[in-house]
């Protein structure tokens, strides 16, 4: 259903320009359904030669607008017309693949579509230089890199290779030190 509501300024909305605008947005109005759709059209004259049509059209919240300036009031009509249907195109494009993009992750996380999962196999190597420092030292390290659970350092006391890592109370940690 569409509520239009057509206001001259300095110009005056005559039933030939009233019935013009309702019967170009019907190519508007295919868009929407049995959606409310309101409309609201200004027409005005600015300067000795040119007409300005303005158009705002709300449905659902959502608001489109279209400035046109000509020297015929009809073609500055049919440009908003334009303007409006290319946005509301753009607009719905970009919703209906919103929806399929959410469809298609829905039926990934339903299992609907199995993927390949990597299994018992390295796929990350990290490379960095371990230093002689002190367990203190290699704490404190640990608790700067807030994402890491671990850290690999020589124990300066002892020259061996040593991981410390946070246990599962987040509280405490604990120190890998080979025997030999």
């Amino acid at each position: 259903m569409m509520n239009v509501i057509i206001t001259g300024k300095e110009l005056k909305a005559t039933e030939a320009i009233k019935d013009y605008v309702e019967k170009k947005l019907a190519r508007i109005e295919k868009y929407f359904g049995q959606e409310n759709i309101d409309v609201t059209v200004t027409i005005k004259k600015e300067h000795a030669a040119s007409e300005i049509a303005e158009m705002f059209v709300s449905v659902k919240g959502v608001s489109y607008k279209a400035v046109t300036e000509d020297k015929d009031l009809y073609a500055s009509i049919d440009k908003d017309i334009d303007i409006l249907e290319g946005q509301i195109r753009k607009v719905k494009t970009k919703r209906e693949k919103m929806q399929k993009d959410a469809s298609i992750r829905q039926m990934t996380i339903s299992g609907e579509e199995e993927e390949k999962v990597i299994e018992d196999e390295i796929v990350k190597t990290l490379y960095y230089g371990i230093r002689p420092i002190s367990i203190e030292d290699a704490k404190i390290k640990l608790q700067e890199r807030k994402n890491n659970i671990f850290f690999t350092f020589v124990n300066v006391d002892t020259g061996k290779v040593n991981v410390i890592f946070k246990l599962k109370d987040s509280n405490n940690y604990g120190i890998v030190e080979p025997e030999a």
